[in-house]
This record gives structure tokens, sequence and C-alpha cells, in this order.
């Protein structure tokens, strides 16, 4: 099996509230001569699909709350910023060394509840993560079915951090048509032992290969395709399936 990783370039920049991002994929990658074919994944930057959704917010609009005030003391970040961080949060989970990690209302783990100001406007604005974002993939594979013809998985990925390790990686925040785990129980390794416990976050995975040509910085390249990779389809697939709390028994 051959797996492609092919960088969508040329969707234009900054893309603006109301855009049909899955218009301006599909013909971004017709112009680089690699059109969407049935069975490719899909791979969209967050920060696009918030974008059109409208979830801007200029900092010089936002009234910070006495809270948001004090933390951000703590956090050496404008007081605007935190305010649209708590905004976003269930709760808390840490605070500590110019650091806040948050419980989503999505019901993510992550820096500054998946708030950023990277790729914006030069730091006047930040971008929250899309209300829905497993309705968000599914509203751009519709799309893109309806106007190619073609059958696709879609992985709506954002950029996190992971528990005990330094740096960040890639992760799916939301998917539409393929299971987001693969359950390997039951299979035999290379000798015979049988799985017992093996599932694989097959769309993190995704989304962290996809980011090698998606980039973070500067490389304006904010979707590509995973082209070659077998994957089992889904129709109701929900990135729910893949989210624990930080009280869920990981063995039960």
């Amino acid at each position: 099996m051959e797996v492609k990783i092919i960088p969508i370039r040329g969707i234009p920049v900054p893309v603006k509230p109301g855009d049909d991002i899955a218009k301006l994929i599909c013909e971004a990658a017709e112009r680089q001569g690699t059109p969407l074919l049935d069975g490719d994944i899909l791979v969209v930057s967050q920060k696009i699909v918030s974008k059109a959704c409208g979830h801007i917010f200029r900092l010089s609009e936002v009234k910070p709350s006495e809270e948001a005030v004090k933390i951000s003391r703590i956090l050496e970040k404008s007081p605007e910023l935190v305010e649209i961080i708590l905004r976003e949060t269930n709760r808390i989970v840490r605070l500590k060394n110019k650091h806040i990690i948050c419980e989503t209302k999505h019901g993510f783990v992550c820096a500054n509840a998946g708030v950023d100001v990277s790729n914006v406007d030069g730091g006047l604005s930040a971008v929250t993560l899309p209300l829905d974002p497993d309705k968000e993939a599914s509203k751009i594979r519709e799309t893109v079915k309806k106007m190619k013809g073609v059958d696709i998985a879609v992985i709506i990925s954002d950029t996190h951090g992971r528990a005990f390790r330094r740096g960040q990686v890639n992760v799916a925040i939301g998917v539409a048509g393929m299971k987001p785990l693969r359950d390997r129980r039951g299979e035999r390794d290379l000798f015979g032992y049988i799985l017992k416990f093996k599932f694989i976050a097959i769309v993190d995975e995704i989304a962290s290969a996809a980011e090698l040509v998606m980039g973070q910085a500067d490389e304006g390249v904010p979707a590509a395709i995973i082209r070659g990779l077998r994957y089992e389809r889904d129709e109701s697939a929900s990135i729910k399936d893949l989210v624990m709390s930080p009280e869920e028994d990981l063995f039960r």
C-alpha cells in the first residue's frame, strides 16, 4: 500500500466569514492537477473553518471580566484574550507558569481552550474553535460529494500539546465519513499473540501526517489530501468517540 500526502495550495487567503470552504478547496485542488478522488481523506485546518464560520473576535471589542483581568496577570496575556479563552472554557484544568490548560465546551483538553491569534490578522483578533466540528466536517464532505460526485472522508485538524511530552502535533477535532478509531483487539501480532487492548486513533495519525505538508507558520497550506490509505467508512462518525474526560477510567 502506498499512501500519498498532497498539499492543496492556492486557497485564497484570508478566508472570510461566509466563504464556502469545500468550493475553495475543490477549485484549488483542480487548479493544481490533483482533484479529489473517491476514497480520499481531506484534512482541513480548523483555522479556515472557524474563519468561514465567523468565529473571529477583535480584541479591542472584547470587555474583559474581573476574573479575566486577574488571570491575565498570571499568564502575561491581554485581558481581552483571556476573556475569550474563559468564554470557551468549561473548566480550567491547570493554570501555572504562564500557561492555561482548559477543558473546552467540546470536551477537548488543550491550551488556551483552542483560542488562537496566529495566522489571523497580526494579533489584533483571535479565532475560536468551531461550535460543532463534526457538523462542519459533514458539510464539507456533502458539498464535495454534490460538486464532484466523489465519496471522501473529512477531518478537521488543530494543533494540540500532549501530556508529559514537549512539542505540539496536529490532531483531529472533527470527522465525517470514517471511523475515528481502529479497533484491533482480537487480531494477532507477528508471533501469534492475540491483541487485547489495541485501539488506534487513526484520525489523529492522519491529522499529524497531513501537518507535515500543511505546516504551522507561513506555509499557507490549510488543507491536504491523504490518498491511498484504506479506512473504515462510517456515516455516523463523531470525534466524541475519541474524547475522554479527565475523570474517565481508561481501563473500564
